[in-house]
């Protein structure tokens, strides 16, 4: 995946940035610390509101950023404004905060199936907004994240927005038509993931493992056999021939995954998650 910015200015034109959170729950608790992690930005210059004093009193404690129960005040002492709220708050957020966005602000929402033309409708024209899509394993700084620049968004925009999902995984921009795809791929994936785990560990259960020791087996091979496919930059058929000698124990188990119609089951799980996402979508928008 693409990692345009690498220069030095694109880095302090990143890190100059005043970063405000509209929401502080788990993604954007992971969000916040993946950017003090990887230098995108520091505590002094990040800010976020939650309704919820327990919510903001642990980020606070665990980041030192400022975290209170104003958006507005988010809004007034940022530069970046991300809108980290679930998708049915988010029309709400928006009347509330539409007269303190200005075309200063660059705007990044995280909010699943809620377009840039309802964000940029509802803060006024000329607002600058991103639409991101990132997934659960960016927790652990491994996300896997795709973004859509609005048609006010700049290149230096996407600069910063590459920067800012990079700090917790991999990111890569597409067209907003794209992002319900991405929903169904990387968005659940994780959930399709978590169960061939289990199954793999059901199976290692099943030929005699114990339980614990079946599944660390499963999830580091899952885990190792995604390094392969990133770090060697290799076909992943070409991977899989690597591992599969003729008449060996490999092939066999490939066999019996085709009989059962894995690839097709796996295909169809992402086109209805996709499918689904542009329903949701769609709904949000009437």
């Amino acid at each position: 995946m693409s990692k345009p910015m690498k220069s030095s200015h694109d880095r302090a034109s990143v890190s100059s940035r005043r970063w405000g959170f509209i929401g502080a729950g788990k993604m954007a608790s992971a969000l916040i610390r993946g950017m003090l992690r990887s230098g995108v930005a520091t505590a002094d210059r990040v800010s976020a509101s939650d309704p919820l004093a327990s919510t903001r009193d642990d980020l606070a404690r665990e980041t030192r950023i400022a975290a209170s129960s104003s958006n507005l005040a988010v809004v007034d002492r940022s530069d970046v404004l991300v809108l980290a709220v679930k998708p049915q708050s988010m029309a709400q957020v928006l009347r509330e905060l539409a007269p303190a966005v200005t075309t200063d602000h660059l705007v990044i929402s995280i909010a699943a199936g809620v377009s840039i033309a309802t964000i940029g409708e509802a803060l006024g024209a000329g607002r600058r907004v991103v639409r991101v899509m990132p997934n659960t394993p960016a927790l652990l700084g491994e996300g896997a994240s795709a973004y859509a620049l609005g048609p006010e968004a700049t290149d230096d925009d996407a600069a910063v927005v590459q920067a800012f999902l990079e700090s917790v995984g991999r990111a890569v921009r597409v067209p907003e038509s794209q992002l319900d795809a991405v929903t169904g791929l990387s968005g659940s994936g994780p959930a399709f993931v978590y169960l061939i785990i289990e199954a793999l560990s059901d199976g290692g259960v099943r030929a005699g493992l114990p339980r614990d020791v079946a599944t660390m087996l499963a999830a580091q091979t899952v885990l190792g056999s995604a390094k392969m496919v990133l770090e060697t930059k290799l076909h992943t058929g070409t991977l899989k021939d690597q591992v599969t000698s003729p008449g060996g124990t490999t092939i066999a188990g490939v066999h019996a995954l085709e009989r059962a119609g894995l690839r097709g089951a796996l295909i169809d799980a992402v086109e209805a998650a996709a499918r689904r996402s542009a329903e949701l979508a769609q709904a949000s928008s009437k």
